[in-house]
């Protein structure tokens, strides 16, 4: 496993080695004692994952101080843009977003710290999103922004977005709790 680091402090591309043989693939996506070796998070309490069709944009999601969390992301099946924006007051990032391409043959996935907002457009049927949390969903401290207001091109001229993000406040006029 390979870290890489981005333009956003904190985030991470992590690189998995494929290992393909005539049974199919295996890629281990994490290792404790590796995370612990590079001050990364290993208390990780919920997992779960997202079917998507073409063109669906979600985001950007996030939860408040203090149900706030390290996630990561990764695609087990299709494709995606994934897009990361920083609503940390105060840092030399804040407004600014990191997009990437994650696929189910790369082996390429986000370490996303807190603090950041996380969304992603689907660019093909079935696509398969999973995600691992430091902390498990709060109703209460679930929150996001626009996802077209955060300056992304998300390649998709009428993408299907769900009521609940249609509501988010713009980036602009989002007051961060980060």
């Amino acid at each position: 496993m390979t870290i890489e680091k981005t333009p956003i402090e904190g985030l991470l591309i992590l690189q998995t080695e494929n290992h393909e043989d005539n049974r199919g693939s295996f890629q281990k996506l994490f290792n404790r004692d590796f995370f612990l070796e590079h001050g990364l998070a290993t208390d990780f309490c919920e997992f779960y994952y997202s079917l998507n069709r073409k063109d669906v944009v979600r985001g950007m999601h996030f939860q408040t101080p203090p149900a706030d969390h390290v996630k990561m992301v990764y695609v087990s099946h299709g494709r995606i843009m994934d897009a990361v924006v920083d609503i940390r007051k105060g840092s030399a990032t804040y407004g600014k977003c990191f997009t990437i391409e994650l696929d189910d043959k790369q082996g390429r996935y986000l370490y996303i710290p807190k603090g950041l907002a996380h969304g992603f457009v689907s660019l093909a049927d079935e696509t398969i999103v999973n995600y691992a949390q430091t902390s498990c969903y709060d109703r209460d401290h679930d929150c996001g922004v626009d996802s077209m207001s955060v300056g992304v091109d998300w390649g998709v001229a009428d993408p299907i977005r769900s009521g609940r993000d249609l509501t988010f406040p713009a980036l602009e006029n989002f007051e961060s709790p980060f």
